[in-house]
């Protein structure tokens, strides 16, 4: 039994919890927007705003709301950023990045981003936050009209500004990323569409991909959903792209097909069986053999790229407090071990919030990511485990 300031304890999740938020603060612009902080807890002025942090952003300050029972502004500041920053005034949907006078930098729509929009603007309307109600109908307008693709039940990845050319590449990891939001959105809206969306993700990526290949889950696809298990080996690094398998989607995707079985008033069998036959292919293929877990392997489940991000044993985590709870201790409950690795080697108690990378060594890295940009994972895997499988994190802190 964990005890309350344990290392993966409540009284030390919510001490973590706040730890974090205080840090994300330091991430505002005053013109607008949340900047990319670097190592010590500074904006990087040389970075352009990325519409994917400022929208994690808009979603924690959100639940920071939640938390704290009256709206924080700096969640009405993140969802200012997204409604006036970030948006395309003439085509609609939102720049993926931007200056911090909201000149877009780069123009390309893409699912993976908006998704989070769907997430902030559905958390910010049940925290009630002022412009949040039209922020989430317009995402989820554009998310309707340009990202699902009823024939194919997922999403389709990207377009250019207007629109008119939608990117020859599906992805696994945009699609998983909206089922969070769509379970979100069906809680703000009550609208059990979104629901079923989310589940047809499920059906397609989890139970017929990742099931077809051994639970390692196919991240990577052509305009016609044909598998590319090659794509990107020869940068197999890439943040959002990367060669190869990654057991830190493994174990999201565990967590978010179990909260898709619990939204369900008749879940289908497979959910459970998927849920833990993923994250036991993720344990055994992550497992860097001291207490960490790797970024990616091969598809034989051998390390490719050995750098540890705090994202991916944040999951762990989550993962593992998700399925012991729906197993009653069966699957799950033996991982304590991470919560220890995270106090021990991803917390940064001289600056402050986790370090996002380590190397080989368990010295901070920035191979692949620089800084701390992101709080949203870390939110998440300090909250959940109060938190019920369904309603989704901010239902659940609303009632």
């Amino acid at each position: 039994m964990t005890s309350d300031l344990a290392p993966g304890g409540r009284g030390w999740r919510r001490d973590q919890c706040a730890a974090t938020l205080r840090f994300a603060e330091a991430s505002v612009l005053p013109s607008g927007g949340f900047g990319w902080l670097d190592g010590s807890g500074r904006v990087d002025a040389s970075r352009d705003l990325e519409l994917w942090i400022n929208a994690r952003m808009a979603y924690v300050f959100s639940i920071a709301s939640l938390l704290e029972g009256r709206v924080h502004p700096l969640a009405e500041h993140g969802v200012r950023a997204l409604d006036q920053l970030f948006a395309d005034p003439e085509h609609g949907g939102w720049f993926q990045k931007v200056r911090p006078d909201g000149t877009p930098t780069a123009t390309t729509k893409g699912c993976y981003e908006h998704a989070f929009v769907v997430l902030a603007a559905s958390t910010a309307r049940i925290a009630g936050v002022d412009g949040a109600t039209r922020l989430l109908g317009a995402a989820l307008d554009i998310h309707q009209r340009y990202f699902w693709d009823g024939a194919a039940g997922r999403c389709r990845e990207s377009w250019n500004a207007d629109w008119t050319e939608t990117e020859p590449y599906r992805g696994a990891n945009s699609n998983m990323h909206t089922v969070e939001a769509y379970l979100t959105a069906a809680d703000a809206t009550g609208d059990r569409i979104w629901q079923h969306r989310a589940l047809s993700i499920c059906e397609r990526l989890i139970d017929r991909e990742a099931r077809a290949n051994d639970w390692r889950i196919p991240e990577h696809f052509d305009t016609d959903w044909r598998v590319d298990l090659d794509y990107n080996a020869a940068a197999p690094a890439d943040p959002f792209r990367p060669y190869g398998a990654t057991p830190g989607h493994g174990f999201e995707w565990a967590r978010l097909v179990l909260a898709v079985e619990a939204t369900l008033d008749d879940p289908p069998a497979w959910m459970l069986e998927a849920a833990t036959a993923l994250f036991a292919r993720a344990t055994a293929d992550g497992d860097a053999g001291d207490g960490t877990l790797v970024y990616t392997t091969n598809w034989a489940g051998r390390p490719v790229v050995r750098e540890r991000f705090q994202w991916v044993i944040a999951e762990a985590v989550a993962a593992a407090d998700a399925l012991a709870r729906r197993t009653s201790g069966a699957v799950g409950a033996e991982h304590d071990a991470w919560w220890s690795a995270i106090d021990e080697h991803f917390v940064d108690r001289s600056t402050g919030s986790w370090h996002h990378e380590l190397g080989d060594d368990l010295r901070v890295s920035s191979r692949t990511w620089s800084g701390k940009p992101d709080a949203y994972h870390i939110v998440n895997a300090v909250l959940l485990p109060d938190a019920p499988l369904t309603p989704t994190l901010a239902a659940s802190l609303a009632t």
